[in-house]
């Protein structure tokens, strides 16, 4: 066992390196806030991830965005592409509103057997499916206001033709009818829309992306109904061999810490229905900063979840300058299961690990009731905690102002918690201070925890990503130290922190 001062001296010794140049270079390069390995537009406001798909070894980012100001305007999709989902590489503007209305949420899917017509010269199309809001006709007090509408591509997203028989799916008149989440499934030869329609998802089944028949309705009166469901996701997840369907239902406001959020159901579709194991709420991440999240598609069995890392209680009026909004870290996702349940699991994409510079790791640490560890931070790194039984245990992100943010366990309620009440800016909205928390799920008696911290973020993944937790922050100056401390006996069986260079 190593003695807890010794342990927090070589942290000290070893983390500093060139900490202090590091953090200099990098408040140069960049504007303040700006995260150096989240995804954020050059400019201007951004919200939802949309069209996320993988094509000819290239992720594509499409996202709602307003070119012309930092707050909530005209929609169109922005674009965005990447080979490690880290490094991004900005792209044109991919649609624009038109007399239909503007461009909404909605996905992106590879046509690969041109079910559309849509294809040439032996070329499948990627077409898009996303909603037309018509500004017009909701000012007038309309009720059909969201339609839903299609594009195809041929060159990877890069320009696009918007078909003439727009709109595909007409609203039969309800006010939210709109973010429709696309796929094929085999077993019905048909693609599946599920649609988020008020307070409740409604899926429709197509052959050819064009023409659309209603199949059914879910969840009227299970889940959390504490505003609007929003950006749904239907996939399979396989467990031990068998396959399951998750139902992804993003909810604006009645998230379980205020706001936005992402729920979740577990359960077995069968091309016309989903049918849920249990109905009680889940919640894909319980911090107030991940709203939207939705998957990649044509991934195969691998399935990579993003969210847009803001809240709509204080999106618009956060204290960036030229830009406003970042995406989570991508994650991959499964399925985990504890007692008889099936639950929703995440962990940081491997891809991480290219970015990360060698860490520093220790083992068999013995802590009591003192600070076990004192790490420089310059930037963005990851954080990586592992012990044999889960004890109380705090970690602060602080710098030389005093501000901070503290993340922890704390075992007589058994919750994981981040709180930001001191973390700088933070009167810009009334709810923003606050401690937020999230039940731990699992029943283990070990515990272990992965942090990615970012300039302006942290995103907490606890009991191999059964809980997740993300949150953001505006301290006047970067925090420059990450504090681990225990209420009382706690072993660490290991421990690893590691730098992470710029993505972006």
């Amino acid at each position: 066992m190593k003695d807890c001062l010794s342990f927090t001296l070589m942290i000290l010794l070893l983390a500093c390196g060139d900490a202090r140049k590091g953090a200099e270079r990098s408040a140069v390069e960049r504007e303040q806030y700006r995260p150096l390995i989240h995804f954020t537009p050059q400019k201007a406001w951004m919200n939802d991830p949309n069209g996320m798909v993988y094509l000819n070894g290239t992720y594509h980012l499409f996202y709602q965005y307003y070119p012309d100001s930092t707050v909530w305007g005209p929609m169109h999709w922005g674009h965005a592409t990447s080979k490690d989902l880290l490094h991004w590489e900005h792209q044109p503007v991919a649609l624009y509103p038109d007399s239909l209305g503007y461009i909404f949420s909605g996905s992106a899917v590879v046509d690969a057997a041109n079910t559309s017509g849509f294809g040439k010269d032996g070329k499948a199309p990627l077409v898009a499916v996303f909603t037309q809001h018509d500004p017009k006709g909701e000012k007038q007090g309309k009720t059909d206001f969201q339609n839903q509408s299609i594009a195809f591509s041929f060159d990877a997203g890069k320009t696009w033709t918007k078909y003439a028989g727009n709109p595909v799916l007409k609203n039969p008149g309800i006010k939210d009818f709109r973010d429709p989440k696309v796929s094929w499934n085999d077993d019905v030869k048909k693609w599946i829309m599920t649609l988020a329609t008020k307070d409740r998802i409604t899926f429709y089944s197509s052959p050819d992306l064009k023409s659309w028949t209603k199949e059914s309705e879910f969840g009227a009166n299970v889940g959390a109904h504490g505003g609007v469901w929003e950006c749904p996701d239907l996939f399979p997840l396989n467990y031990e061999g068998k396959k399951h369907w998750v139902l992804l239902v993003n909810l604006n406001p009645g998230g379980p810490n205020g706001g936005s959020a992402t729920q979740y159901f577990v359960g077995s579709f069968d091309g016309h229905a989903f049918k849920p194991y249990q109905t009680d709420t889940r919640w894909a991440d319980y911090g107030p900063d991940e709203y939207a999240g939705v998957t990649w598609s044509n991934t195969g069995d691998r399935k990579i979840f993003l969210g847009w890392m803001s809240n709509w209680q204080y999106a618009q009026v956060v204290p960036t300058k030229t830009w406003r909004s970042a995406m989570t870290i991508p994650r991959d996702i499964r399925l985990e299961k504890v007692g008889d349940k099936y639950f929703l699991a995440s962990k940081p994409v491997d891809e991480l690990s290219a970015i990360a510079e060698k860490p520093l790791v220790f083992q068999n640490v013995d802590a009591n009731d003192k600070r076990i560890a004192n790490m420089k931070l310059s930037g963005a790194a990851r954080l990586d905690l592992n012990a044999a039984k889960a004890e109380s245990f705090s970690i602060t992100l602080l710098n030389d102002k005093g501000q901070k943010v503290v993340i922890g366990y704390d075992k007589v309620s058994n919750q994981y918690y981040i709180d930001r009440t001191a973390s700088g800016k933070v009167s810009f909205e009334k709810s923003f201070a606050a401690k937020h928390l999230a039940r731990r799920l699992s029943t283990k008696d070990e515990l272990n925890l992965t942090l990615v911290i970012d300039v302006a973020s942290v995103e907490l993944f606890a009991d191999n990503g059964l809980t997740v937790m993300t949150e953001i922050f505006f301290p006047d100056e970067d925090y420059s130290h990450v504090n681990l401390q225990s209420t009382g006996s706690f072993a660490l069986t290991s421990l690893s922190y590691a730098k992470l260079k710029a993505g972006r």
